[in-house]
Order: structure tokens, then sequence, then C-alpha cells
């Protein structure tokens, strides 16, 4: 074990922890739902910038992209750039109509306000299974992440890793809540970029610079250095369909949307999109350039997910490598910490309370059920996490199209059209998910897209017939 590398990550886990710890204290104070759950909607636009950059920045982006870069060469990096606009995309779109809505309802979870809006218990049921399914596939693929990251920096068993990252994750949301996600959120954020653009320069000058790191790279296959990648598999349908899943649908994946409930004002939202996309800009950027040039520093790796780690060894000193490492362990645990606490909002807001309303008054009670489901769920994605395939990003993606399938049409639809009722929005969830989940399993593509583009047209569909349904009945 390199102490060069571990020490820098003990003491940032340390500052990690003192957030935590001061979140705790803040929620002692008022309200608690309202303060584990959003923070007491006090956000700065810094600070919204920073949590939903970090929250949109995970496993994929400093593992799994930078993985997929290495394999399919700079064509990758070009693709991944179709992201940027998701932050400005998922705030414009939500950020004032649900921080209208949910402090005039007082709503701490999506759920309080799907059953705001379209007043069906059902609905929200479903909701409640569906973003358990997925959040379990996204969380699943974060800890193999974290794993993966000290098992190949730190140099110690996958397991050992897995368990280290899982406790530290675990502890700080379970003390901390909301509060403790963003202001975290807000230091990895920072971090973030700065190892980002340290590595990026690294891996060039090791590199011998870039005209001889795409030399390399041409040597090795003439395909990494095409827009299209090996075999043209980066063709229009691919990137349409990729488009649609990181970037259009975006604006339906929960946790994003929950960060809308949580902000100061007007002028925190308006700084929270454009100093968010920025730092999102940054990010895919460079961590994406850093995979594909990777390759030409490194290339006979045999898991494509090692990558950033074993370039982190390979061309920083120690003690850099160690503050980098950071870097990617804040994305990944910027956004498990914020699945973790809608995870946990789902089963004490959404069912605990919806099953005992006048248990809602008692503070204490409330507190252990939060912290213990918290716990809970993370123990039960350690043994999720055990066996991990050699490359995280198709799960992720998964994941996040399962979301994206469920909620995309019921979040817009929603808060911007006053006809949508509760027979549309069950018909594009249940219409939307199945077919998503029917495709990707079963590996039927229509036209060549990727399942998301024809799940999302049959959650619309589906929406728009049987809305017209529910209007006759009402």
């Amino acid at each position: 074990m390199n102490l060069g590398i571990v020490l820098p990550l003990v003491i940032y886990l340390a500052f990690v922890f003192g957030a935590a710890i001061y979140a705790y204290v803040k929620r002692q104070r008022g309200d608690f739902l309202t303060e584990y759950y959003v923070g007491n909607r006090s956000m700065t636009g810094f600070v919204l910038a920073m949590t939903t950059a970090s929250t949109y920045a995970s496993a994929s982006s400093f593992v799994g992209g930078p993985g997929a870069a290495y394999k399919y060469g700079l064509g990758w990096v070009l693709l991944s750039m179709i992201q940027v606009p998701a932050v400005w995309l998922a705030l414009g779109a939500l950020g004032k109509k649900f921080a209208m809505l949910s402090r005039e309802t007082n709503a701490l979870t999506i759920n309080d306000l799907l059953l705001y809006r379209y007043k069906n218990k059902y609905l929200v049921w479903i909701s409640s299974i569906s973003l358990l399914i997925a959040f379990f596939a996204a969380m699943t693929t974060q800890f193999i992440g974290g794993g993966r990251l000290l098992e190949t920096t730190i140099g110690i068993d996958y397991t050992q890793s897995l368990l280290i990252f899982a406790i530290t994750v675990g502890l700080y949301t379970f003390i901390g809540g909301f509060r403790a996600v963003v202001l975290t959120d807000t230091i990895q954020g920072t971090v973030m970029i700065l190892g980002t653009i340290i590595l990026l320069v690294a891996v060039i000058y090791a590199a011998g610079g870039t005209e001889l790191a795409i030399a390399k790279l041409t040597e090795i296959d003439p395909h990494l250095v095409s827009p299209y990648g090996p075999n043209d598999m980066l063709d229009f349908q691919f990137m349409t369909s990729f488009w649609v899943l990181v970037c259009f649908g975006v604006v339906g994946l929960p946790h994003t949307a929950v960060r809308c409930m949580a902000f100061k004002d007007s002028k925190a939202l308006h700084n929270g999109m454009l100093i968010g996309t920025v730092i999102l800009s940054i990010i895919m950027f460079g961590m994406h350039l850093s995979g594909a040039l990777g390759r030409a520093v490194i290339s006979d790796l045999t898991i494509p997910d090692q990558v950033i780690p074993t370039l982190m060894i390979k061309v920083l000193p120690p003690i850099v490598a160690g503050i980098f490492l950071a870097a990617p362990m804040s994305a990944i645990m910027s956004t498990i910490d914020a699945q973790l606490i809608q995870s946990s909002a789902i089963f004490v807001k959404d069912i605990f309370l919806a099953a005992k309303p006048e248990k809602a008054q008692n503070q204490r009670l409330i507190t252990y059920i939060s912290s213990a489901i918290t716990l809970v769920l993370t123990i039960v994605l350690v043994f999720l996490a055990l066996n991990p395939p050699d490359m995280i990003i198709w799960l992720n993606l998964f994941a996040f199209g399962g979301l994206e399938a469920t909620f995309l049409w019921v979040i817009v639809l929603g808060i911007y059209w006053e006809k949508a009722n509760a027979y549309g929005a069950i018909a594009s969830m249940l219409i939307g998910l199945g077919s998503y989940i029917y495709l990707t399993i079963s590996k039927i593509k229509l036209f060549d897209f990727h399942a998301i583009v024809p799940a999302l047209i049959l959650g619309l569909v589906a929406f728009l017939i049987a809305n017209k349904i529910g209007e006759k009945k009402d």
C-alpha cells in the first residue's frame, strides 16, 4: 500500500465527514424531514451547480466513460460532449416549476409532487417500485466503480476496497442527510475539476504530446482516431440514442429533479445553470480525452474500466495521484449519496408515512428509521456489487434509461400540461418501463436505435391515449 496515495485520500475523507457532522448539527434545529431530504431549500447558485453536476458526473464519467474512450477511441470523446447541456436543460426545464410546486405543497420527494399533481396513490406505488429498481442498478454501478478505483490505486483486494467505500458513503449520508450531500458535492465538484485538468495534462505529457499520442493510437488501430470508432459503431442511430439517454432524458431523472426543489431563489437557479454547464464541459472533455489518449501510454489493459486509476499511478507522483484519487471518488460518492437519500425517502416518506401519517410528528422515530434504512440499503448494495462486470457503463446507462422511460413524460407533461391526468401518467410509466426492459433484455433494436428511443415514444403514445380515456371517464 502506497502511503503517498493513501494519505491525501484520508485527509479528503476527513473533510467529507466534517461536512456531515456540520449538517447533522444543523438538522437538530429544524424539521427533520425538510432538513434531511431537501436541506431546508437553501442552496445557492454555486452549490446548486456543484451538486447537480457532481450528481450527474458519476462512476460512468470517471470510470466507465473513460474506459469506453480507451476501448473505442477519440470518437467516444466527441460522443461524450453530447452530455454538456444536461445540467442547463434539466434545471431550465424543471427548476422554477418544481421550486414553486414543492414550496406550495411542502413536497420533499418526487412522489410528493406526483401525488399532488395526479391525485392517485397507485401512481405513487408504481413510481416507488420503479425508482427502487432503477436506483439499485445505478447505485450498484457506483459501488463497483468505487471498489475498482481503490483496488487499482491502493493495491488491495476488490472486496476490501468495496467495503471501505461502502462504509464511507453510508456513514456520511447516514449522519448528515441532504445538506451533507450537497456540501460534500461542493467540495467534490471542486476536486473533480482540478483533478480532471491535472490528469489530462499529465497523460498528454507522458504520451509525448498530442501528435505522438494520436500517431500511437493510429498505429494500434486506425479506427481509434475515427469519429465513428471501431466498425463504425458510433453511427447516427447510436449518437441519437446516446443524446436521448444522457442529455434530453436527464430531465426525467428523479435524483436530478429533486435538486430543483432545494435551491434558494431564481438567481441561484440561473447561476447554477451557467456554472453547472461549465463544470460538466470540463469534466466530460478532460476525463474522456484522458481515457482515449491513455491507450497511447498503456496499451494492454484487459479491463477498460481500470484505465483512469492505472493512469493515475503511472503518470502522476504518489501525492498528486492521492489528491486526484479524490476526484473520481468524489464523482461516485456524490451520485450514490443522492440516490441513497432518495431511496431512503421512498421508504420513509412515501411508504411508511403514507401508511401511518400520524407518525410524522414523532421526529425521533423518523430520524431513527431514515438513518437505519440508509445503512441497510448500503449493506444490500455491497452484496450486489461483489461480482462486477468488466465495463460498468452499460449497467449505468441501463439504470439511466429505466428512470427516464418511467418518469420523463410523467414529470414534463405533469408540470406543463394542465389536462394531464393519472390515467395517462400510469400508462406511460408502465408502457415506458416495460417496453424498455423488454427491448433491452431481448436485445431487440428497432431501426438500430437504443431501447430508450422506442420506449420513450411508446410511453408518450400511451400517455396521450390513456389521458383521453381518463378525460372521458372523469
